[in-house]
């Protein structure tokens, strides 16, 4: 077959390729973070950007920093906690007990009438 596609072996929207068309890239510099596991990941930033004290691991998702010695601590998480911790938390036995005795003096007076 002769004639065909014109763009065979290429993808939609490639550009052109090389950096004389595209134009120079910004002046770049490594940085080196390491998490608690001992992972070194090494994200490259422009020279005049801000590099963040902090990266997260690509890895094992751990937050890295950049003194090798002493990575930063993994983040705790808080266990799950039901609507009954969160009032419990708030209110003591004593409270909750006034309460109920009130909720039932109400619903008393309710069914009587």
């Amino acid at each position: 077959m002769v004639g065909g596609n014109a763009i065979r072996g290429t993808r939609v929207g490639a550009g052109p390729s090389g950096e004389s068309e595209r134009g120079e890239s910004a002046p770049r510099r490594r940085v080196s973070y390491w998490c608690a596991n001992g992972h070194e990941s090494r994200p490259s930033f422009a020279m005049d950007a801000e590099v963040p004290e902090e990266w997260d691991c690509p890895r094992c998702g751990l937050p890295g920093g950049q003194d090798a010695k002493n990575p930063p601590a993994a983040p705790r998480t808080e266990p799950y906690k039901t609507h009954l911790a969160y009032v419990k938390e708030r209110r003591s036995d004593a409270d909750g007990e006034a309460i109920l005795a009130e909720a039932l003096e109400r619903l008393r007076q309710r069914r009587q009438i």
